[in-house]
């Protein structure tokens, strides 16, 4: 690679160094990570783990420190619209500039280790942390918890929001091997907060095996939350707990909790924009838990609603189906752009009545088709991250305000 590489540049050679999109273990990132922080990082974590509510856990929480007098950085992932979301300080995005100082770092440090493109982001993000000196990092785990590159961070606090049935060519295909991968972020006698409504023994005897307090959230949070569902009030309190857990280092007021619960936005979880007459609802649920989360939001306002849709091939697509046909008056099936989409007419032989559905040539015909329906008030977009990238570039023509904009 030549001198003076933009950002895309980068991101673009990373994606060639592995074979594999997804390639857990620690063995290489833990090599990197103590080249580039031999005492470890300099500032508290907290790690977000669980298979939803991730991203959703870790907006409360930046949103309440955004009231508070501390520095916070903020690392999530995947990114929808551009790489920079997946870094933010005191809530904002940081630069391609800062990205890519964070990644020429990383390969002076890396000495011929391969990284994936994952890999080189979580480090990027601990450096950019770094070298913003500040006072805490919450870092959200990709995949998993163990194995993912953010667990080769020591957390002062970890969370594991929920576990479900998801990534099982990775993670296994119950909730106890899933619960035992989660609960490899915890840490001896560093607190870890859970807010599953049911946790697997895996998870209850490896907290005991290592001697992490773990405390379980059973009861949501009652006062205003600045996002829409039920299940966003669990993930509330999971968040204030947290918090809670480090007040001996980071004190926070009760009135910067509820403030900080009330100003929490995050994109594409439940977010409504208005076209017209209609509401379109863009929500990343994509997969069976995540599905009825969504369905008992929208269960909240009943009202006609059609759904534009689209999916990995390794999704339980069938569960997800059957849990929102009942709500679903018509689904306009979409093609995404991944490589592991699964296409549309094996899509269309998963419905039980086909006749629901319309196959569509693009995003863009779908949302069409569906704004021209008269008596449809409710359009709801799901299925992958990435069918809400591909509806959200169409979307933005018609000058909405959303959480973008």
């Amino acid at each position: 690679m030549q001198n003076k590489r933009t950002l895309d540049d980068w991101l673009n050679w990373q994606e060639t160094l592995m074979e594999e999109t997804i390639v857990l273990g620690l063995d290489r990132v833990q090599i990197v990570y103590d080249l580039l922080f031999p005492s470890g990082v300099p500032y508290a974590v907290i790690t977000v783990a669980g298979t939803n509510g991730k991203g959703s856990t870790v907006s409360f929480i930046d949103s309440i420190y955004h009231k508070s007098k501390y520095k916070v950085g903020r690392s999530t992932s995947p990114h929808l619209l551009k790489y920079n979301e997946r870094f933010a300080i005191d809530g904002k995005e940081v630069s391609d500039e800062l990205i890519i100082k964070a990644f020429e770092l990383i390969e002076t440090k890396r000495e011929g280790v391969t990284l994936t493109y994952f890999e080189f982001s979580t480090l990027a993000a601990l450096i950019i942390f770094a070298e913003a000196s500040v006072d805490l990092a919450i870092l959200e785990v990709g995949l998993g918890g163990r194995l993912d590159s953010v667990n080769v961070v020591d957390s002062d606090v970890s969370i594991i929001t929920n576990i479900a049935i998801d990534h099982t060519d990775y993670l296994g295909d119950t909730r106890e091997a899933i619960g035992r991968e989660k609960a490899g972020v915890m840490r001896t006698a560093k607190p870890c907060i859970c807010g599953d409504q049911d946790p697997p023994q895996s998870l209850l005897s490896y907290a005991k095996q290592i001697k992490t307090p773990l405390t379980l959230i059973s009861e949501s949070y009652k006062n205003e939350i600045g996002l829409e569902g039920a299940h966003q009030k669990l993930n509330a309190a999971v968040a204030v707990k947290a918090i809670e857990s480090l007040a001996d280092r980071f004190p926070v007021s009760i009135s910067m909790i509820t403030e900080g619960i009330k100003k929490a936005r995050v994109a594409a979880r439940f977010e409504k924009i208005t076209i017209g007459d209609k509401t379109v609802v863009l929500d990343v649920a994509h997969n069976p838990a995540a599905v009825e989360a969504l369905i008992n939001t929208l269960s909240e306002n009943p009202m006609e609603t059609v759904a534009i849709f689209s999916a990995l091939a390794d999704k339980n697509i069938v569960d997800m189906i059957e849990l929102a046909s009942g709500t679903i008056k018509h689904w306009f099936l979409v093609p995404i752009s991944a490589e592991r989409s699964i296409d549309l007419e094996s899509l269309k032989n998963k419905f039980n009545e086909p006749k629901s559905t319309t196959i569509c040539l693009n995003m863009n015909s779908a949302i069409s088709q569906s704004l021209e329906l008269n008596e449809i008030k409710r359009i709801v977009i799901f299925g992958s991250f990435y069918t809400i990238t591909d509806a959200f570039k169409i979307i933005k023509k018609f000058n909405v305000n959303s959480f973008w904009s």
